[in-house]
């Protein structure tokens, strides 16, 4: 086998892994500090592919639109927390249903807006030589984007003022308000970061994957399913996980089928489950 190839596949399989890391880095920190599962998780991130698209469409810089996709989603985000979320805590089957609703809500009001297809903004024409093979350079790049947004939420969450009142917040909430720390605010930021960060993800994969009413059930399926494997150390578990399970879907998808590709990232899943119900990183001693 050539090393060119496998050189391709390697640096393709990352690329797919930090994608999936992209798209869940959200989700793993609304479910990670707050312990809600939201199921419009992947609506969330279709919102933003969609308000970077406006933006472009009306002549914003493609790399002015992605903030302007993350302020967007947050300030839903956080009205969807103040009206619905805060009052289901400790609920979570009532917050998974109750998510699940305001998907489906999203998805239509979307397909009612946009259509069921629209234009894309196209993906830069570079490309990135491995002897016989080329690979774009545009996915690429979300390798260096994943790590560095993964540096991002971990300084945030584990080395400011605000990431120290979210955990305590979590982890503590009587003791959090005895000494003054406004929980409510601080969880509505929480699920409003969780959203941008979803945000975020649909406008800087939208020149990969184009703006539908549905991009988000791919994401929603693969990016929760990681979460739980993960378990309860969020933010270098599912790092670790996204690593193994998207790429080695990718690297098996490479040398079969896309379909066998699925087919291990859900039987690895169903492995690990077994293996670790409460997720790989339980027995772990830090919990970010």
């Amino acid at each position: 086998m050539e090393p060119d190839f496998l050189a391709t596949v390697l640096l393709s399989s990352l690329s797919s892994a930090s994608i999936l890391l992209i798209a869940t880095l959200g989700l793993a920190v609304v479910y990670g500090l707050m312990g809600v599962i939201n199921l419009a998780h992947g609506e969330f991130l279709m919102v933003g592919a969609y308000s970077a698209l406006t933006a472009t469409q009306i002549g914003l810089p493609f790399l002015l639109a992605i903030p302007f996709a993350v302020f967007m989603t947050m300030l839903i985000g956080a009205v969807v927390e103040l009206l619905i979320i805060r009052r289901l805590y400790g609920r979570i089957f009532d917050t998974m249903l109750a998510t699940w609703g305001l998907g489906m809500v999203f998805n239509q009001t979307a397909v009612l807006l946009f259509g069921t297809v629209s234009p894309g903004i196209g993906m830069p024409q570079w490309n990135f030589r491995i002897g016989d093979f080329s690979l774009a350079v545009y996915p690429l790049t979300m390798i260096v984007v994943a790590a560095l947004l993964l540096a991002f939420v971990y300084v945030l969450m584990t080395k400011t003022v605000y990431g120290m009142k979210a955990r305590a917040s979590i982890q503590e909430p009587q003791m959090a308000q005895a000494i003054g720390i406004d929980s409510a605010r601080v969880n509505t930021l929480t699920f409003a970061i969780g959203c941008g960060l979803a945000g975020f993800a649909g406008a800087i994969l939208l020149p990969i994957i184009p703006a539908t009413p549905s991009m988000g059930l791919f994401f929603a399926v693969k990016g929760f399913l990681t979460v739980v494997v993960a378990g309860p150390v969020a933010l270098t578990g599912t790092a670790l996980t996204a690593l193994g399970l998207g790429g080695g879907a990718s690297v098996t998808a490479s040398f079969m089928t896309s379909v066998i590709g699925d087919v291990f990232f859900f039987f690895v899943t169903a492995l690990l489950l077994w293996l670790y119900p409460l997720g790989i990183s339980s027995k772990w001693r830090r919990k970010l």
